[in-house]
């Protein structure tokens, strides 16, 4: 029968298994505890950043991204008491890294210019834009695509990169805006009695601002009309509402004191030929 020589195995034991089990205990403490730590150092961060007038989501992304580095640091420091070449694995790392990145090339476009809209800020949730070719308020802004829906409820998702590459226009960012309307009149109405209705109703719309000025102006002669250019400056928030009443409200004082709004002109083509 087999039989194991104590001092062999006092010297086995000695020489690789007590060596051995203090190398793995002192790197899974160093795990366990490395990754407690790194938790609280991303905690205390995001309460730090929490606190200055960074997006809520950019602060949670530095979180994420700063406990992940500081966890590759943890592994690495694990591995290299286990006495692994740590050397080989930061290069294998950054092997896949390299690969990762061309394989994702398109999402990691999308990562930075989501990262950049972050930090520069051109919009926030609920303001109402026109980015990519699409206007809607702003529901999500992701590390990757942002999120919005439009006047009729759709939802739609947009590529960061798409976003950040193409004009923006934030139509909630400042507190104001001007109206741009156009009223026709023919030729043959009272050109003054016109001004007075428009200027009457504007004086008594209570959401236009006394500044800047309204201008009301003979903006352009054209073929079948004289048009007046109306421009009043109403809150951001009020831009709709009352555009939509300015227009109804001009038109029936129009259709009330006799002034017309001229049809273009039809043109009939007849395919007879000539006797």
């Amino acid at each position: 029968m087999f039989e194991i020589d104590k001092a062999e195995l006092i010297t086995f034991y000695s020489k690789f298994i007590a060596p051995w089990s203090i190398k793995i205990l002192i790197a899974l403490l160093i795990f366990f505890i490395g990754q407690l730590v790194a938790k609280f150092i991303a905690r205390i961060l995001g309460k730090v950043l929490g606190r200055t007038k960074l997006d809520r989501i950019l602060v949670e992304f530095i979180q994420s991204l700063v406990n992940a580095l500081l966890l590759v640091f943890v592994i690495v420091a694990a591995l290299d008491q286990l006495g692994v070449n740590t050397n080989s694995v930061i290069a294998v790392l950054g092997a896949a890294g390299l690969a990762i990145g061309l394989a994702l090339q398109g999402s990691l476009q999308n990562f930075a210019a989501g990262f950049m809209l972050l930090i520069f800020r051109p919009f926030k949730g609920g303001d109402f834009v026109e980015a990519a070719g699409t206007a809607g308020v702003i529901e999500k802004i992701g590390i990757f695509s942002t999120t919005l829906h439009t006047g009729d409820n759709k939802e739609v998702i947009i590529p960061n990169s798409a976003i950040y590459s193409s004009n923006i226009v934030n139509y909630s960012k400042r507190p104001t805006r001007r109206i741009d309307m156009v009223f026709s009149i023919g030729y043959e109405d009272d050109l003054r009695a016109a001004r007075d209705i428009i200027a009457a109703i504007i004086k008594d719309e209570p959401r236009i601002l006394p500044e800047p000025d309204t201008l009301i102006a003979v903006g352009e002669l054209a073929t079948n009309s004289v048009n007046f250019f109306v421009r009043p400056w109403v809150k951001t928030e009020d831009y709709w509402d009352v555009k939509f009443a300015l227009t109804e409200k001009i038109k029936l004082a129009f259709d009330a004191n006799g002034i017309t709004i001229p049809f273009p002109p039809i043109h009939i083509h007849s395919s007879k030929a000539p006797a």
